[in-house]
């Protein structure tokens, strides 16, 4: 009898799963997805999103076109190792191409080899967190650490490392400061991303357009995220000012920095980051939403199958599990947003029990906070966001007029979750908002 029924959820969970995507990027596509005007770049909608996101940082020092269309090449649909596989390869060759440089001769070239080649060991290592016990893990990362520190030395204004400790003293908070190299106080970004994101990823997204308009960006993580999750062994925490306040503590300190024009920044799951720490932080003059989310943990739980909800309403923790660690995320018929997102969610949120994970994440909801957020908010609102269809509509309407919501159109080319693919119109559209903010 436990075997049929195990069947039958089995049944059910691969039917609806395809939907169930935790953060950020991870959504399969259904019928009901608006068609998709882009060239894709692999068979699997997962692998074309990441290629997609890791091409679109080009205009901003983050990769080259033509590494990237190799890679890409390799790797086979719903066949994660060969994703690693390619862009391990292709980081060591960009490495091997970057210490060939001469960084005094050639300054800006090597700037630019080291930058890119970050970005690669950082794709390489984004599909191993299946198995935590993965050398690879740390290895790669310290390797993106060393190159991409590496590239920030070489820049004009040397961005800046520092550590704050967290407003609860519990954990600290690593974070860069990159300089517009004005002499006057000047707007700043605090800027961070979601639960798959690093830091250093920010620096091509949006923070070297910001600094060519004169504005200081500060990038930093948190709980869950790369750089704390694993130098710290801390996953994801639902007071996320305890990380962010103790950032507008120490940009207030700054000389460069106009205390009357900092703004928060979120991407993907730090679209709902940003959101709720200007619900408790009133220091902040606007807040960006890339994209928007309102109810994070409504994201996961509503799209399950009657069988599968039932049983993580009913607190039934060992079935649930059973059906995801024993028959979804091994599975390879099963989508690969799916099951990345799974091991993703895992890790980050520092838990081997689904069930667990999908428990924790009900904490991350904007319900009964937006009344308390002061600040004018831009919220990102991908017209083909397979992840979080809705969500931003949803924070929009909830913020009221202090919302701007934007819809970024699949024609022209910002379509996908976060705009990926098309960063220089995301910023074109997003910092000139800002200026208009800040001018009334």
């Amino acid at each position: 009898m436990k075997a049929i029924k195990t069947c039958i959820f089995l049944i059910c969970a691969s039917a609806c799963l395809a939907a169930v995507v935790p953060d950020l990027h991870r959504r399969s596509q259904d019928d009901t997805t608006p068609k998709d005007p882009m060239y894709q770049l692999n068979d699997d909608p997962d692998f074309h999103y990441e290629l997609l996101r890791i091409l679109g940082l080009a205009p901003y020092e983050g990769s080259d076109i033509g590494e990237v269309l190799v890679a890409a090449k390799k790797i086979k649909p719903t066949d994660m190792p060969s994703f690693a596989d390619a862009f391990i390869e292709l980081s060591a060759h960009a490495h091997d191409v970057a210490k060939g440089i001469d960084s005094h001769k050639f300054p800006i070239s090597a700037r630019n080899a080291l930058f890119k080649t970050a970005t690669y060991y950082r794709s390489a290592d984004f599909m191993l967190h299946g198995n935590w016990s993965d050398p690879r893990i740390n290895s790669l990362w310290k390797k993106h650490r060393a190159t991409f520190d590496a590239a920030l030395a070489l820049m004009p204004i040397p961005g800046r490392r520092v550590t704050l400790p967290s407003k609860d003293g519990k954990f600290t908070v690593p974070a860069i400061f990159y300089s517009s190299g004005s002499s006057k106080k000047r707007p700043t970004i605090i800027m961070c991303n979601g639960y798959d994101g690093a830091q250093e990823e920010l620096y091509h997204v949006f923070a070297q357009a910001a600094l060519q308009r004169d504005i200081n960006i500060i990038t930093y993580e948190g709980p869950g995220q790369p750089t704390v999750r694993r130098e710290q062994n801390l996953g994801f925490i639902p007071n996320w000012e305890d990380a962010a306040s103790p950032v507008i503590d120490y940009a207030l300190t700054l000389p460069q920095v106009d205390p009357k024009s900092i703004a928060l920044l979120g991407y993907s799951l730090g679209g709902y980051l940003a959101t709720r720490v200007a619900a408790f932080d009133h220091r902040v003059a606007a807040v960006f939403a890339i994209d928007g989310i309102y109810d994070y943990g409504k994201t996961l739980t509503d799209p399950l199958d009657p069988l599968l909800k039932q049983l993580f309403d009913d607190g039934k923790k060992d079935e649930f599990d059973d059906i995801f660690n024993n028959h979804i995320i091994s599975n390879t018929s099963i989508p690969t947003s799916v099951r990345w997102a799974m091991q993703q969610g895992l890790w980050s949120f520092r838990t081997h029990s689904p069930f667990e994970y999908y428990t924790l994440a009900q904490a991350y909801s904007l319900v009964g906070l937006t009344d308390k957020v002061k600040a004018p908010v831009f919220v990102g609102d991908a017209e083909n966001d397979i992840y979080f269809p809705g969500q931003a509509k949803s924070l929009a309407a909830h913020l009221g007029n202090k919302a701007t919501l934007f819809e970024f159109k699949a024609n022209d080319g910002a379509g996908a979750h976060c705009g990926v693919g098309a960063n220089v119109y995301l910023n074109q559209v997003i910092l000139d908002w800002f200026d208009g903010v800040l001018k009334h």
